[in-house]
């Protein structure tokens, strides 16, 4: 036991304040890592004692001046080793360490003491009075229960609506037990029957978790090898040894598929961390999670900085995805962070994936990841044959989007009672609508971007702040009725084509609008499986992890749709998508075949794709890079301007564009408006740094921008290695 301390620094849960100190009354005992409250002004803010020496420029004040900490939160430390993440995290991507402390304590009640909460369910009894809201509430949350706030949530009505159903007798209360420990999964439960080459990799693995040093590896298989079967044994090593695993997945609609396969390999369902839990939920994983009793857990990406007290591996499935970029607060990348994390606590970290990024593959080939390959699918199924279709040669008859082969194509598909999908990523009916007498176009009043008609729900949306406008009949302009046209193709459209084509075919249309919930991905899996659906269309969502043995036909509709634009990452991206979309052909006994509809047959990407040449697209890619000294050769940095006022926001961007550091082997280029240059009410300029990988980036923005100041309505972002450009 160390001298007792009689002050303490305390990082807050407030991204605008650094650390303060404060004094630690005589009865009270802290540690660094103990999460405690303290004082702040009129409030009290939850904080986490931190070792003085972390942050050497804080000033110190006279222990005169400092207030008491109010009390010590019953909860479990926050480890040192996550403390060093936090704090490489925050330094990495330049941003506030209490915003990054913010992700490990992501649940206030957990930190709370009690240990049952009230929720409501129906009861079964309707109330005399119906109004309209109370209908409506009854009808969105149908079966579900919650805490009053969350029904009236998921109601979209207020709280005295829901407690007026309560005080009626429509909901009745149920107690729930919080912190019950969630049943633990058996490693020799049900054991797979691997191929030679599973076995091979996976006996890696189980040798890499049982030696817990730090080890990256790179689990590179085709689409169907079975890599989830290969990972799962280096889990079952982990849970053999009594350390616990995280299971990074990029889509919480991935999650329900995983949940099944790991229920029947380890006889229970893991602990599932994602923004879709109740608050009850969240608490009681949380505080599994810190005390070490939830021994695998799959998430989103945020899961990464929990408070696991020994971890002894994570597993980041399909790491390639773009998904595991956080693009607002602390802009960090989930795959980095966590290698990161496998480094300073010291055991393994697997990225599968049948796509690895080029970042990823270049990590191999400097001798700093092993590579662990599967080459060939399991269990005899054959990689499907790929076709490109050239559309300035074949195009769709006039108003059609599918071209005349694939049409065939699917019309031998059905013949035989075999299942199609039909990719293409655009959400909705249409990413235009206009008026055909006065060529007015639909545009969001809050970004630069069109409105998407979306005729399933009879509205138009806007996909980047959610404003919704109900489908108008007439143009807002000339007032003429019956002239707006619908221009271009979204997944809607393309799946009325499939009504027309074929009236008897059943469709199921796959995006984040039809499937938003962990339930209704569940459904639709099983409505495949059971040969209740011939034809799919869908967005990206269908692009991973599903598994339909049916399924032999998959069709690309628009393969260049992501190829034009500013996007650094076009050609690899579009790439990984068509690979895996084309992976889910052809997973069973029966082959496969992948239609690629395109306008620039000449591409690299393109052609790589039907040669189904995977070496070759990476190798030009790889040398586009190393010739452009881009990533992974090169360094990027984004500085994001945002701010209510046009004028503000041009006025700042033009500041620190001014005061650009002169440093040799760095480029700043801009500041220029954002290509979305207006997003949810806010103006944005953008500034790109290009720099060697031999350059600090990081010391010389702090500095850069440690001396402009800017008025504290307009943001100034800093986004290291972005993903996006927008």
């Amino acid at each position: 036991m160390g001298a007792i301390m009689s002050r303490t620094r305390v990082l807050l849960l407030n991204a605008a304040l650094g650390p303060l100190d404060y004094r630690v009354p005589h009865d009270m005992r802290v540690q660094p890592g103990n999460i405690v409250i303290a004082p702040l002004g009129p409030r009290q803010l939850i904080g986490v004692v931190w070792e003085e020496d972390s942050f050497p420029d804080v000033e110190s004040v006279g222990d005169n001046r400092l207030r008491n900490l109010v009390a010590v939160v019953d909860a479990p430390p926050v480890p040192d080793t996550l403390r060093r993440l936090i704090e490489w995290t925050a330094d990495y991507y330049l941003a506030p360490p209490a915003a990054v402390l913010r992700m490990t304590l992501a649940s206030m009640p957990a930190l709370e003491g009690a240990r049952t909460v009230i929720e409501y369910r129906r009861s079964g009894d309707l109330p005399d009075r119906m109004t309209e809201q109370r209908s409506q509430a009854m009808e969105r949350i149908g079966e579900r229960q919650g805490l009053i706030r969350e029904l009236a949530m998921i109601g979209g009505v207020s709280d005295a609506v829901i407690r007026g159903l309560v005080k009626a007798g429509a909901f009745e209360p149920v107690e729930v037990s919080i912190d019950t420990p969630f049943p633990e999964p058996d490693p020799a439960h049900a054991p797979p029957a691997l191929s030679d080459a599973q076995a091979q990799a996976a006996a890696t693995l189980v040798e890499a978790v049982e030696a817990a040093q730090f080890a990256p590896f790179l689990l590179d298989g085709v689409t169907g090898s079975g890599k989830t079967e290969v990972y799962f044994e280096a889990i079952a090593a982990a849970i053999r040894e009594g350390r616990q695993v995280l299971v990074l997945l990029p889509e919480i609609a991935l999650t329900e598929p995983f949940l099944e396969r790991f229920e029947k390999r380890f006889g229970t369902v893991p602990v599932n961390w994602h923004s879709g839990l109740r608050q009850s939920e969240r608490r009681r994983a949380w505080r599994a999670i810190a005390s070490g009793q939830a021994k695998v857990v799959v998430g989103a990406r945020s899961a990464l900085f929990l408070p696991y007290p020994n971890l002894g591996l994570i597993v980041v499935d399909e790491a390639h995805e773009a998904s595991f970029k956080q693009e607002d607060g602390v802009h960090y990348h989930a795959r980095d962070v966590a290698v990161m994390r496998g480094l300073i606590e010291t055991f393994p970290v697997i990225l599968a994936s049948a796509t690895p990024a080029i970042e990823t593959r270049h990590q191999v080939d400097l001798g700093r990841y092993r590579e662990i390959k599967l080459p060939s699918r399991y269990g005899g199924a054959e990689m499907p044959a790929i076709e490109g279709i050239n559309l300035l040669t074949d195009p769709p008859e006039r108003g059609r989007w599918i071209a005349p082969l694939l049409v065939k194509a699917i019309d031998e598909t059905m013949a035989k009672g075999e299942q199609s999908l039909l990719f293409l990523n655009r959400r909705g009916y249409a990413p235009l609508t206009l008026c055909r007498h006065c060529g007015y176009r639909f545009q969001c009043p809050n970004c630069t971007a069109w409105m998407v008609e979306h005729r399933l729900t009879r509205r138009l949306a806007c996909h980047h702040c959610g404003h919704v406008v109900p489908s108008p009949r007439f143009c807002p302009e000339c007032k003429e009725e019956d002239s707006l046209v619908a221009c271009g193709p979204g997944v809607e459209r393309i799946a009325d084509e499939v009504k027309a084509l074929w009236p008897q075919a059943r469709i199921a249309i796959v995006t984040s609008d039809t499937l938003w919930s962990p339930a209704r991905v569940a459904e639709f899996v099983k409505s495949v499986e059971a040969g209740n659906v011939d034809i799919i269309v869908g967005t990206q969502l269908v692009t991973k992890g599903y598994h339909f043995p049916n399924l032999t036909l998959v069709g690309v509709i628009d393969a260049d749709l992501g190829l034009e634009g500013g996007d650094l990452r076009a050609s690899e991206r579009t790439f990984q998508q068509i690979v895996q979309v084309a992976g889910r052909a052809g997973r069973g006994q029966k082959p496969g075949r992948v239609f690629i509809q395109t306008r620039l047959p000449e591409s690299e990407v393109i052609q790589a794709l039907i040669a189904g040449d995977v070496e070759r697209f990476y190798a030009v890619e790889t040398a586009n890079r190393r010739h452009a000294n881009a990533p992974p050769f090169g360094r990027f940095a984004a500085i994001i301007i945002s701010s209510e006022d046009a004028e503000e926001a041009a006025q700042v961007a033009r500041l620190i564009g001014k005061s650009a550091p002169m440093i040799e082997g760095m480029s700043v280029y801009g500041p220029a408006p954002a290509p979305l240059s207006v997003l949810r009410g806010r103006h944005r300029h953008r500034l790109l740094i290009h720099a060697t990988r031999q350059i600090d980036i990081q010391s010389a923005i702090r500095e850069w921008l440690g001396n402009v100041v800017w008025k504290s309505g307009t943001r100034v972002a800093v986004d290291v290695d972005p993903y996006s450009f927008m």
